[in-house]
């Protein structure tokens, strides 16, 4: 069955290029009106351009419809505009992709910390801000779906990018929290991990895989995920046509006699409490309480 977004209103973050103009150019050809936000800067978030009206015109010589807003997500009120405009236009916004950002790359010892705070405040400030832009209207419609854009540097690490993982973390987390409060209105969150050419990346891939890791790629995932039936609370990497889930686990916890409840104890019970076998996927946060209490419970019994 083919998955259609006619009648549905999107906003893409950071469409100007590279993946936000893959998933804006599908979503119009797929029937979404499209609002293309980009501020234009460079890579390192300086300067501004017309990207975004560049994108424009592409859908609307494909038949689309789309309009350009140059506000940025890390100023709020810009996003309340950007929000504002979208619903006196078409009436509501029913999808909104957060992938604007920004790259500071240095190691953490040579790193200057307004390079660590402006990239957290690009990528999790920024989704946060475009996020409450809109999250009114998702639930007054009961209709909404978000993709927060992580990456596998959050979700594992990189050397050089602690700020990038950081706000990419952060994102994840966020996820967590908004698909429990947005359930209620129907509003699903998931979570994305791309690797895409993009300038992001042009001087980090081989040219070889640059060519193979294009930005199309990664589209069937981004817009499953905020499509009508797409899941909430998932983590998907995509990239070069593969596909995979990723997860938050814990195991089952591992409860120490009261005298054992020391540094010497902890240590010596190391291996047990960080094995792996038994991990499961818990749906809140309060479910880590629950099972140490299960366990505790469990343990009582002997």
């Amino acid at each position: 069955m083919t998955i259609s977004f006619a009648g549905r209103v999107a906003i893409v973050t950071g469409a100007g290029g590279g993946l936000g103009r893959a998933y804006a150019l599908e979503l119009a050809r797929r029937g979404a009106k499209v609002v293309v936000n980009d501020l234009g800067g460079a890579r390192d978030g300086s300067g501004t351009s017309d990207a975004a009206l560049r994108v424009v015109e592409e859908i609307l010589a494909a038949g689309g419809e789309a309009i350009a807003d140059g506000g940025s997500v890390t100023e709020f009120e810009q996003m309340q505009a950007m929000v504002a405009h979208t619903r006196e236009k078409w009436g509501g916004v029913h999808v909104l992709i957060n992938n604007a950002g920004i790259l500071r790359d240095k190691s953490f010892a040579k790193m200057d910390p307004a390079d660590f705070e402006l990239v957290v405040k690009v990528h999790l400030i920024g989704s946060a801000f475009a996020t409450k832009a809109v999250w009114d209207t998702m639930r007054e419609q009961n209709y909404g779906r978000i993709l927060m854009t992580a990456s596998s540097t959050g979700l594992f690490g990189n050397f050089g990018q602690a700020n990038y993982g950081a706000a990419k973390l952060g994102l994840a987390g966020l996820t967590k929290t908004l698909y429990l409060e947005g359930a209620k209105n129907n509003i699903k969150v998931n979570t994305l991990a791309p690797v895409a050419a993009t300038r992001m990346t042009e001087d980090i891939l081989p040219e070889e895989a640059f060519k193979l890791f294009a930005p199309e790629n990664v589209v069937p995932a981004a817009l499953y995920l905020v499509s009508e039936d797409a899941p909430t609370n998932a983590i998907i990497g995509a990239g070069a046509g593969g596909y995979h889930s990723a997860w938050v686990t814990m195991n089952p916890p591992l409860v120490l006699a009261p005298e054992d409840r020391t540094v010497e104890g902890f240590a010596a019970q190391w291996g047990r409490i960080s094995d792996r076998s038994g991990d499961f996927v818990p749906q809140s946060g309060a479910h880590q309480s629950q099972a140490i209490l299960s366990a505790i419970e469990a343990a009582m019994k002997g």
